[in-house]
């Protein structure tokens, strides 16, 4: 069960922007490595909504299942939201056609407990919304409240438009965007066949067990240290008081790095995987 966005009449939301005032945004984005850590958080926030999960759990389309192979899963996502935040036109045009692709084969079945399906503009406005909000926690975490502003707000849009989501769903204003996230989170109802799955993604069980012993124990804490206390309840799991200590000084290690080091370096993964995307549109190669 999600809430959805109602579309607002274009006379009574802020202007859509221009490309020239994007351009000059994007420039002002504070991108850095550290935030590619909240990733699997923000998997589980995307999954955690019923449709989406049952999708993704249920999907045919098993190059897409980050259980069964989480680097080509992590690359598509990441280099997604690289296109998204900073790519051209036309990068969002060639990666908009890829996920349709796949998104296309992603519906529920006469079996399944939920009715899905992938190409639902109001589930990706749901995608869009956990993105964002990843980002929003993520710069309040490293000490960047003050980059949190409307005009950055307004063109996170892109990260519904690159998907399926028509621009008037993205609520008009971020206090729109709070009521719509407050109604949302209200009405989710997280299965266990979902909860399941993510606790594989949050634990790394998925990997066998020598990772899960080496890795297992830090990367839960950084994705339960990143993942509302909402959803930590959905999942039924809770940090301990040993990795919250932890998650809360490798936070204090990012506001450190964050504030001596130079911002080309910080973007430097962003930059490369849209440097990758656009060899792979050249070459012909699958974006996906």
């Amino acid at each position: 069960m999600t809430a959805t966005s109602s579309y607002v009449p274009a006379d009574q939301r802020p202007a859509r922007m221009s490309r020239e005032e994007m351009d000059a945004l994007v420039s002002t984005i504070p991108l850095h490595a550290a935030a590619l850590l909240a990733g699997p958080a923000n998997v589980i926030m995307q999954m955690a909504n019923a449709p989406v999960g049952r999708g993704v759990v249920e999907s045919r389309v098993e190059s897409g299942n980050i259980l069964k192979h989480p680097i080509k899963r992590t690359r598509t996502t990441l280099s997604y939201l690289a296109v998204a935040a900073i790519g051209s036109p036309a990068d969002r045009k060639a990666y908009r056609e890829a996920v349709n692709s796949a998104h296309r084969q992603v519906h529920s079945t006469s079996t399944s407990p939920v009715k899905y399906n992938a190409m639902d503009p109001s589930l990706q406005l749901w995608v869009a919304a956990c993105l964002y909000k990843g980002w929003e926690d993520t710069e309040r975490l490293c000490g960047r409240p003050s980059s949190l502003t409307e005009e950055h707000y307004r063109m996170a849009a892109t990260m519904g438009t690159t998907l399926q989501m028509p621009y008037e769903m993205w609520p008009a204003t971020r206090a729109d965007f709070q009521r719509y996230w407050d109604d949302t989170i209200a009405a989710i109802e997280m299965d266990d066949d979902v909860r399941k799955y993510l606790t594989k993604l949050a634990k790394l069980t998925f990997l066998g067990e020598v990772p899960t012993a080496l890795l297992g124990w830090y990367a839960e804490s950084l994705t339960l240290g990143y993942l509302p206390v909402e959803f930590q309840d959905m999942l039924e799991l809770h940090p301990s008081k040993a990795q919250q200590r932890f998650f809360n000084a490798h936070n204090l290690l990012i506001r450190t790095a964050t504030r001596v080091t130079p911002k080309p370096l910080q973007e430097l993964p962003f930059r490369v995987l849209l440097a990758d995307v656009r060899r792979r549109i050249r070459t012909g190669q699958p974006l996906i």
